[in-house]
């Protein structure tokens, strides 16, 4: 299935200079689908991430990917700090600690990795959240669905 995906454009990023994309790092966003939208184009704001999943699948791209978005804040992941120059933003619309992902926001994120996995040479190593790139400082996402992401992403595309 070809889940939707439109243009809302975010003013918050860097284009120089150009993403590395060398993975994925994923987050939640605590707020709804639009209102995320919504706080991601509003120029107090100032944090975007280069995609938003909605709990029906649909995506809202923020941020063109060779972009560097706001998403990461202080970080680090394989031995680098400042992921948000190498690790693309993927938010999913909600609170993985209140409720579960969708099977929509699941399968839409692994529609939207399919087309980047192979051509982008990226591994299961180059995949993580929030609370992984930033402990101590963000709970996002909750270990249970970061897992069951993870194992997702891992059957789809191997470990």
């Amino acid at each position: 299935m070809a889940y939707p995906e439109f243009d809302a454009p975010s003013p918050h990023h860097a284009v120089e200079p150009p993403h590395e994309r060398r993975g994925v790092c994923f987050h939640h966003t605590v707020l709804g689908f639009a209102e995320t939208i919504a706080f991601m184009q509003s120029p107090a704001s100032r944090v975007s991430y280069h995609v938003v999943i909605a709990p029906d699948g649909a995506r809202a791209r923020l941020v063109p990917e060779e972009r560097v978005a706001w998403h990461a804040g202080v970080s680090s992941f394989q031995g680098r700090e400042g992921c948000n120059a190498f690790l693309l933003g993927v938010a999913f619309a909600g609170d993985t600690r209140v409720a579960p992902l969708t099977e929509a926001q699941v399968e839409s994120a692994l529609e939207w990795l399919e087309a980047r996995w192979a051509r982008l040479g990226w591994s299961l190593d180059w995949m993580t959240d929030h609370r992984q790139i930033a402990p101590g400082r963000k709970d996002d996402l909750a270990p249970v669905e970061w897992e069951r992401l993870r194992a997702a992403i891992a059957a789809r595309f191997g470990g």
